[in-house]
């Protein structure tokens, strides 16, 4: 019988408080217990300390997750709640995604200061994003847009939106979901023309491989048809690179038995890219996301994965 609360990792910000809030309440639905059954411990991560270059200069995605991580596999952590997106392909050793949540909407949201829309954006206007995958589907689509590097947190990126530091940027619009930010986006964006990160959406729960009671805890809340998606999409992420300083896209999605995935490669510039899709049985996930990454990596040829040094 558990006497004391099951301690859950999380970063401080608004949507990673809102992503740790939403886990525990499901846990509570789930196996009927209180809300001081569960503390919230907030750790701040290199890569929310560090807001001023991109995760491409600074290290990647283990960025956000190292410090929880360190705690998680100590016990000091009982399980920690993640943006899927953020997390690394490769996992600490002992430590596992044991549980998704069910995915929110995975497209990326427009948000236009000086035009409603993308490609309603004046001749050379400038775009914030950080995300090397944004920024080259940006260029893909407008050659003649500045884009520059916005980091930081939901409001921080609003607010040098407002101050008039560029005419426009993006945000997950699963994100603003959460945060109940649903008047801000001026356009949300097609999935095949402007296709999400692998993940995106997606709330993930890391645990310890060994620790059976809180794996059996969290299993009670793990959504299947969003476990197969992300397995797919990670599966895609690790053949080609999965860091955060390659232009990767790609997304499944699941009915019944059946995945259907598409994934794409590009160039930083936007002026190269190649487009995949297959389908299959979901219970095959990761090995179909493997095997399109094997396959858009023969299609594009080792000259263009040069542009990725």
């Amino acid at each position: 019988m558990q006497t004391k609360p099951f301690r859950i990792g999380t970063r401080g910000s608004p949507l990673a408080l809102a992503q740790a809030h939403e886990t525990r309440s499901r846990l509570m639905a789930a196996h009927g217990l209180p809300e001081d059954m569960f503390e919230i411990v907030v750790l701040s991560t290199k890569g929310d300390r560090i807001t001023d270059r991109s995760l491409a200069l600074i290290g990647g995605k283990g960025l956000f997750t190292e410090e929880i991580e360190a705690q998680l596999s100590s016990g000091e952590l009982d399980f920690a709640v993640h943006s899927s997106k953020d997390m690394p392909t490769k996992l600490p050793e002992g430590l596992h995604l044991s549980a998704y949540l069910p995915r929110e909407d995975i497209r990326d949201a427009f948000i236009g200061r000086t035009a409603q829309r993308l490609l309603d954006l004046p001749q050379g206007a400038t775009v914030g994003s950080a995300s090397l995958r944004r920024q080259a589907l940006i260029r893909r689509l407008r050659p003649d847009i500045n884009v520059i590097v916005f980091r930081g947190q939901v409001d921080t990126r609003l607010g040098k939106l407002a101050a008039g530091e560029a005419d426009a940027t993006l945000l997950a619009y699963a994100g603003l979901k959460r945060l109940g930010k649903l008047d801000v986006p001026t356009e949300l964006l097609d999935p095949v023309s402007f296709p999400p990160a692998p993940a995106q959406g997606a709330i993930c729960i890391e645990s310890r491989v060994d620790d059976d009671r809180i794996n059996g805890l969290l299993s009670a809340i793990d959504d299947r048809a969003t476990r197969a998606a992300v397995s797919c999409e990670r599966g895609f992420l690790a053949t080609l690179d999965g860091s955060c300083r390659t232009p990767i896209a790609g997304y499944a999605t699941v009915e019944g038995d059946h995945l259907q995935f598409r994934g794409m490669i590009l160039t930083p510039d936007g002026s190269q890219f190649h487009e995949i899709e297959t389908s299959g049985p979901a219970d095959n996930a990761a090995k179909l996301g493997e095997t399109a990454g094997q396959a858009i990596r023969a299609k594009a040829g080792a000259g263009f994965f040069e542009s990725w040094g």
